[in-house]
């Protein structure tokens, strides 16, 4: 299915597309004629405000069946409980945790909203200003029904399962090994094969943006050229009832429609959804000593207003060669002033192989002391230092925050998938110090 989806390259370009069953559809010299080529209606979606400076002013313009504000008004939706920003309901707790893989639904149909839980998060949508993290558990697609969010945008990493996405932009396929971000206030609907799982990490301040590069230079890490836009594709389909479901101030609400929203005929400009091939991304590595800060394999970025600080980061691990010498070459042992919750797409982790799992998470929290485990640390210690391809058929990511994210009671108990004995992994460290050698 995802091989018929048609894609424009760039990322924050300004874009003009067309769906191809309706050539010469967008307006010559303006956004909004006094009537539209095709009898359709113009609308605008602003992701920044008017004034923001022209280097970070979002927007776009849809050239549309019908407007958007053609619904029925808003009503509470209560589907997707464990799915809120709730970040007092739960005690804080410091300690190192560790999730197994958490269960897909294995009975009755569960589509993308109603399989959305969350495991942690900090900050008030209300103010803009925050980070949550979730997971997707689902088994059947949505039916008639879209999704938006008014709060922030989604960062969605597959681990189980491919996705394919229909928004009012285009179409997407999105599989593992793939991300896919969907902005503030872009509706989408998600088609599934069977169980599947997933990552997402929403932020509420601003929106994603590449990393600065400094003395790495012009290229490198996530290239512009390989993120992908889709082109404009269009139903033109009347329902009996289509659900549009809105995520506004952590709370869900639904309104209905008799037709589909997904008929942008044709849109242009810079705020769109997009997707990337984290097999895509050039690794910058250390070729002579010592292990590199982990901020060297940053795809996204969501900065705060304190410099060289993120709201969060998006952060891969993915296969590399390993050559430093005189060198202890995997992950250090560490405390942060950042939280660090890290997912494991396919593979084995190489500083806690066999123990973290696909479709599982850990969260180091602020300050929280984390780094390998003994087998780990012996091997490294004492390793023949040879150059040497680490992370073969792995790949795992961390969302980092400069924010101190609260645990939900979803994550920490109902889940049952919060492993109690994780701190034992470095309990059989051993002291190795002498006085003298």
């Amino acid at each position: 299915m995802g091989s018929d989806y048609k894609y424009i390259t760039g990322f924050g370009s300004h874009f003009a597309t067309e769906d191809p069953r309706c050539p010469d559809t967008l307006p010559v010299g303006q956004n909004s004629p006094q009537k539209c080529p095709r009898g359709l209606y113009a609308e605008q979606l602003s992701g920044t405000a008017f004034t923001a400076p022209r280097v970070e002013n979002f927007r776009s313009w849809l050239y549309r069946i019908r407007p958007s504000v053609v619904h029925m008004p808003f009503i509470r939706y209560h589907g997707a409980p464990e799915f809120h920003d709730n970040w007092n309901e739960q005690p804080p707790d410091p300690n190192q945790m560790r999730w197994n893989p958490f269960d897909m639904p294995s009975g009755g149909n569960v589509d993308f909203v109603d399989g959305l839980h969350t495991i942690c998060g900090a900050g008030d949508v209300r103010a803009r200003h925050g980070v949550a993290i979730h997971v997707y558990l689902c088994n059947a697609s949505m039916n008639n029904r879209a999704f938006y969010n008014s709060d922030g945008d989604f960062l969605i990493v597959p681990q189980e399962g491919s996705l394919d996405i229909t928004t009012e932009f285009g179409r997407i396929h999105c599989a593992p090994n793939e991300i896919v971000i969907i902005q503030q206030g872009m509706r989408f609907s998600v088609a599934v094969s069977g169980p599947t799982r997933g990552y997402i990490l929403e932020v509420y301040d601003n929106h994603f943006r590449l990393p600065d590069l400094g003395p790495i230079g012009a290229n490198g890490l996530a290239n512009h050229r390989d993120f992908k836009t889709p082109v404009a594709w269009f139903e033109d389909r009347q329902v009996e009832t289509f659900e549009i479901i809105s995520k506004f101030q952590g709370a869900l609400f639904l309104a209905t429609q008799k037709h589909s929203p997904f008929d942008v005929v044709a849109w242009h400009g810079n705020y769109a959804p997009y997707k990337y091939n984290l097999a895509d991304f050039m690794v910058i590595n250390s070729v002579s000593f010592d292990h590199c800060d982990p901020s060297i394999f940053t795809v996204l970025t969501c900065p705060s207003h304190k410099p060289g600080t993120a709201i969060a980061d998006f952060v891969i691990f993915p296969p590399r060669w390993s050559v430093q010498e005189h060198t202890f070459r995997p992950p250090y042992y560490h405390r942060n002033c950042m939280s660090e919750f890290m997912g494991l797409i396919y593979g084995s982790y190489e500083a806690k192989e066999g123990a973290f799992l696909p479709g599982g998470a850990s969260l180091h929290s602020m300050m929280t002391p984390h780094g390998p485990d003994k087998n780990c640390f012996e091997g490294a210690s004492k390793a023949k230092l040879e150059p040497q391809k680490v992370a073969e058929g792995t790949q795992s990511f961390m969302f980092e925050s400069s924010l101190s994210m609260a645990v939900t009671k979803w994550g920490a108990e109902t889940c049952q998938k919060l492993d109690a004995k994780y701190y034992e992994c470095w309990q059989a460290l051993q002291k190795h110090f002498k006085i003298s050698d």
